[in-house]
């Protein structure tokens, strides 16, 4: 018989609205303290201490609209922020500062959150939705400087960008991004050429979140469908559907594989959080502790495999953390 899904390790409150986007950062030698980035939906950015289990800092800098990404740096003193304002911030938190250093604005009214890539030694890619309705922009930061601007074909009715994911196949090759779009395609780029490679019909409805394996070039997408889809990527750089599974309760918020690339987790619309192993995408458990839509799921990146967590924040205002599988 399978065993009883366990509660959470801990469970934060505080931040006074629903929560749309976490980030850990963990992965710093000791005594660097571990934290937790959670955006809301009020404006502000939170900085969870997760040794006292309480914010240490909020930032606001969004105008009171919600908070839909945040992701450190190359640290945890230099954040990124994107908030429904349309604007995305970089923050300067080294010594205690809260200060934002620059913005730029997205122009986009979607909830496509930016997607970021370090390609050098203090040089990142962001992949943003543009301001035209079905484009992306490519940036590089901290210049700022625009890299391409990747433009469906005339015809395709793609839709507006839902999700993005920029990776490098390998070290030093041209980097790449994998874009959910509203009519349920995903379509791959070759972000130095800006042409599409390859588009594959995933969903009936639109992409509401997708995350990839680079390793074993393999991905998976979900929507407010009852379907997950599992697709690869061949040598010829054409996507293909793998197989795909079927949910109990329609509606998937967000996607994310553990980084060790052994299980993944969705946050559903039907409150929980679902583990499922990477490989054969068996079911493992199911979190039932959320009283509304889970929004987000993210996965610590502590260097110790024991010390991992997994966090999820839900329109009821809580972000729920839990050790699960931290052995496999």
């Amino acid at each position: 018989m399978a065993l009883p899904p366990p509660d959470p390790q801990f469970v934060l409150r505080g931040t006074s609205a629903a929560v749309h986007t976490l980030h850990f950062s963990c992965g710093g030698p000791e005594p660097d303290i571990p934290l937790l980035f959670s955006g809301s939906e009020n404006g502000f950015v939170h900085v969870w201490n997760l040794r006292t289990r309480r914010v240490d800092t909020a930032l606001d800098g969004h105008g009171r609209k919600s908070v839909c990404c945040v992701k450190t740096m190359g640290g945890k003193d230099r954040l990124l922020s994107q908030g429904r304002d349309q604007r995305i911030c970089l923050w300067d938190l080294a010594e205690g500062r809260t200060s934002v250093t620059d913005s730029l604005c997205t122009e986009h009214v979607g909830f496509c959150r930016c997607s970021l890539l370090q390609v050098a030694q203090g040089r990142w890619l962001m992949a943003m939705a543009a301001r035209s309705l079905e484009e992306v922009q490519i940036l590089e930061l901290p210049s700022k400087t625009s890299v391409c601007t990747l433009k469906p074909e005339v015809g395709a009715k793609l839709g507006m960008p839902m999700c993005l994911k920029l990776w490098q196949p390998s070290c030093g090759s041209q980097p790449v991004l994998l874009a959910g779009y509203e009519d349920g395609s995903v379509v791959l780029w070759n972000v130095s050429m800006g042409k599409a490679l390859s588009r594959l019909s995933c969903h009936q409805e639109p992409v509401m979140s997708l995350d990839f394996d680079s390793e074993k070039a393999k991905g998976i997408s979900g929507s407010s469908e009852k379907v997950l889809s599992i697709w690869s990527l061949n040598e010829q750089q054409n996507l293909q559907v793998y197989k795909t599974h079927e949910l109990i309760n329609a509606g998937i918020s967000d996607i994310t594989i553990r980084p060790d690339k052994k299980i993944l987790a969705t946050a559903g619309w039907d409150h929980r959080i679902r583990i499922f192993g990477w490989k054969k995408l068996k079911p493992l458990a199911v979190l039932d502790y959320h009283t509304a839509a889970a929004h987000c799921v993210s996965f610590s990146d502590h260097s110790s495999p024991r010390d991992r967590l997994l966090a999820a924040g839900s329109r009821d205002q809580r972000i729920s953390v839990w050790a699960i599988y931290a052995q496999t």
